[in-house]
């Protein structure tokens, strides 16, 4: 395992370059209130998530979500390396950096939980199978059954008219004659008695 890390000028320099950094880090955190353990985190907090924007942005360059994050670690780490190089006393800190000191961890908190939790880019879309050309073959007219002969539907028995009926049906139509002058047809009928049609047309037909 350890034969396969290879160490060179890049990486002592990288291992240096962090050192110093996270040291900044924890000296601008101490400065403004925060002591003991909780300074030591701070340094964690704002390479971790600038680790994780900058892993982001390796996977998904349009990111913008990764950018903003990425650029706000970015400005946290530089702006406490810049402000312990004596152009900030350490022994009197400004109000607004500690209260940008103690709100960091909420900070970066939220980035590092939309950088986890926010969908990565769909896949591309694989490429359609290529068409293969075919010999065209000549169109052949199918050849269409003779259709077969529908078979005649059997007729439907004359309804049986109940002599009674027979018998209402004709003083409504004698009615339906003096007051109109004309026959009383089926519709009509079928409407003062309230039957059924084929019921209506065959006391019509009676009546005739």
């Amino acid at each position: 395992m350890f034969r396969s890390i290879r160490i060179d000028a890049v990486l002592i320099q990288a291992v240096i370059a962090g050192a110093l950094s996270f040291a900044h880090l924890h000296d601008l955190a101490e400065a403004a209130g925060q002591s003991g353990w909780k300074a030591w985190a701070y340094p964690v907090s704002v390479d971790l998530l600038l680790v994780a924007a900058w892993r982001r942005l390796r996977g998904a360059r349009r990111d913008r979500s990764a950018w903003t994050w990425f650029v706000i670690a970015l400005v946290a780490s530089l702006g406490a390396n810049v402000a312990t190089a004596g152009l900030l006393d350490l022994a009197n800190v400004p109000a607004w950096l500690r209260i940008l000191v103690a709100g960091w961890p909420a900070l970066a908190f939220l980035g590092g939980t939309l950088l986890v939790h926010q969908p990565t880019e769909p896949a591309a879309a694989p490429d359609p199978a290529p068409v293969i050309d075919r010999p065209e073959v000549a169109d052949e007219e199918p050849e269409i059954a003779p259709a077969e002969p529908v078979p005649a539907l059997p007729e439907a028995p004359a309804p049986v008219v109940p002599p009674a009926l027979v018998d209402h049906a004709r003083k409504v139509a004698t009615e339906h004659r003096t007051r109109t002058g004309t026959d009383i047809d089926t519709a009509t009928l079928r409407a003062r008695l309230g039957i059924p049609e084929d019921l209506a047309g065959a006391i019509v037909a009676q009546l005739a």
